[in-house]
């Protein structure tokens, strides 16, 4: 193998002249829940966002730039904008292909790092389409291919996040879930903690639109999966490089894939329990943590590897939560067309300790029978007992609840 613990720690030089130690912080309420210490590795807080700085800066600064015409790399988003950030210091333009769907706070991210030196191209409609474009680009024009996670100095930068795992801990951990997309990272924390310390256990986590490990190690070799559908775009990979997939099949003790519910979820529950915004891929090892695996081994960490969700997306997700914790409710009525009963409808609902976000009144729909208008309303409640107890209230006070 091409990179181990010794190539991470020669790598930490040139890692931390663009990144920085991030913090390891104990989660005491899921400690008390699941029995030992569980800690979060934030690196959504690094620089740019993600934890890509690390390889992008170890690759990059590696370089000779009087040798090199310039780089291309293809990315979803947080490689692009490591690479960016890492190509301005090195003075080394940079061409980043990202696919088309990619979010536009990337792009825009990954321009605003890069400055004059990044010139953005989106093509294709997948990951592996955008790393051909960007592969056949390379060959045409001279320029070096910095690969999102098949190449030993990325996998060593990244690697020093495990390093730092170590050290903040003051010995080996129990239990580590990493995200795992290409393997890059997986790779780099393995052979960053496991060459050192192989009784700790390393989870491997892939979001259930992409996961392609499970089937690669039961085939022996790796295997692309079906399709890429998931909202945890950082680690929408169809299929991990033979280099990391030996690293997988080296250090992983397990595998577990968590669906883009379990992921939304794990999105709201950072925000709200451990003050912290994660995006998809970031997210992951909580959701595994909590839905799917949890830790027996102490103490756990989660690798919270970025936190570059879409302010957009990261509301509609808030809103799928809110509902799906029965803290939103929407509820439908059939009220008298009479002046006043929207009134009492609206008082009834104050007493009740519920709060309106938005109203609806139509007099019209084809199911309202004449003299009576429909009322929609959408509640703010404090959980879901809550807001079953409400509607049971607005029943029995005699107001026809009719969706």
């Amino acid at each position: 193998m091409d990179f181990g613990r010794k190539e991470t720690i020669e790598a930490k030089e040139r890692v931390y002249r663009l990144a920085y130690a991030t913090p390891l912080v104990e989660e005491a309420p899921l400690s008390r829940r699941f029995g030992g210490k569980v800690l979060s590795k934030l690196e959504n807080l690094q620089n740019t966002g993600s934890f890509k700085i690390r390889g992008a800066a170890n690759k990059l600064l590696s370089l000779d730039r009087d040798r090199v015409k310039g780089v291309i790399t293809a990315s979803a988003g947080n490689h692009a904008r490591g690479v960016a950030r890492a190509a301005s210091e090195a003075n080394i333009p940079a061409t980043l292909v990202m696919p088309l769907w990619a979010p536009v706070s990337k792009v825009t991210a990954a321009q605003r790092e890069g400055g004059e030196f990044a010139h953005i191209i989106q093509h294709g409609d997948t990951f592996a389409e955008a790393l051909q474009h960007a592969a056949t680009l390379a060959v045409g024009s001279g320029l070096t291919m910095i690969h999102a996670y098949d190449d030993p100095m990325v996998i060593a930068g990244q690697g020093t996040l495990g390093l730092e795992i170590v050290d903040g801990i003051g010995g080996p951990p129990g239990t580590v879930y990493v995200p795992v997309g290409g393997g890059g990272l997986i790779a780099g924390i393995g052979a960053a903690i496991k060459e050192k310390y192989p009784d700790a256990e390393l989870v491997a986590v892939q979001a259930e639109g992409a996961s392609s490990l499970i089937p690669s190690l039961a085939a022996g070799k790796p295997v692309a999966c079906a399709e890429t559908r998931t909202i945890a775009d950082g680690i929408a990979i169809k299929r991990m490089s033979d280099r990391t997939f030996e690293a997988a099949r080296r250090w992983v003790d397990d595998v577990v894939t968590v669906d883009d519910e379990e992921i939304a979820a794990a999105i709201l529950y950072a925000l709200e329990e451990m003050k912290t915004t994660l995006e998809g891929a970031g997210a992951a090892p909580l959701a595994a943590m909590l839905y799917k695996r949890p830790p027996t081994r102490f103490p756990a960490v989660m690798v919270l590897s970025g936190g570059n969700i879409n302010v957009n997306f990261l509301s509609h997700i808030t809103e799928r939560g809110l509902f799906r914790s029965g803290r939103l409710v929407r509820l439908r009525f059939l009220l008298p067309d009479v002046p006043g009963s929207l009134a009492a409808l609206l008082v009834f609902i104050a007493r009740e300790r519920s709060n309106v976000v938005s109203i609806g009144h139509d007099r019209l729909p084809q199911d309202c029978p004449p003299g009576y208008s429909t009322v929609e309303l959408l509640l703010e409640t404090r959980d879901r007992p809550h807001g079953e107890e409400l509607s049971a209230r607005l029943r029995e006070e005699g107001f026809r609840v009719i969706d």
